[in-house]
C-alpha cells in the first residue's frame, strides 16, 4: 500500500470555513442584566442554524471564565461580523471580540439516539 501524499489527504478533508468569535469581557455594570438577552440570542442562532458552538473559556485550570468563544456558520466575513455585532453584549459595549476564519478539516462527532426513551446524547 502506497502512502498518500499530503495533497491527496487534504483533497478529502472537509475544508469547511467557519468563523470563530473570541470575546473579552469588560466585566462592567450591566453584564448580569444582559445575560438573558445574550443567551436568548445564542439560542436563536442555534435554532436558525448559524451557531456551531459557543461557551466560556477558562485559563490555567480556573473556575471563572476569562472570555468566550462563539463559532458561527456564515457566508463570509461580513455576515459573521454582523452576527457578532448583534450579540447584546457586543452591541452594548460589555464585551469586545476578535473574529477569525477557521477551516474545519478533521474531527468527529458522535451522536447516540435512544429510541426507547427518545433521548439523544452528543459526545
Amino acid at each position: 500500500m502506497t502512502a498518500k501524499t499530503p495533497e491527496e489527504l487534504y483533497a478529502t478533508m472537509l475544508r469547511r470555513s467557519l468563523w470563530v468569535i473570541t470575546t473579552r469581557p469588560a466585566r462592567g455594570p450591566g453584564m448580569q442584566d444582559l445575560l438573558p438577552a445574550h443567551l436568548e440570542y445564542q439560542i436563536a442562532m442555534e435554532r436558525d442554524g448559524s451557531l456551531f458552538g459557543a461557551g466560556p473559556i477558562f485559563e490555567d485550570g480556573g473556575s471563572v471564565p476569562t472570555g468566550g468563544m462563539i463559532i458561527v456558520r456564515a457566508q463570509d466575513e461580513a455576515a459573521a461580523r454582523a452576527l457578532a455585532d448583534a450579540d447584546p453584549f457586543h452591541a452594548n459595549g460589555l464585551r469586545q471580540y476578535t473574529l477569525h476564519r477557521w477551516m474545519l478539516n478533521e474531527g468527529a462527532m458522535t451522536v447516540t439516539v435512544r429510541y426507547s426513551d427518545q433521548t439523544a446524547v452528543v459526545g
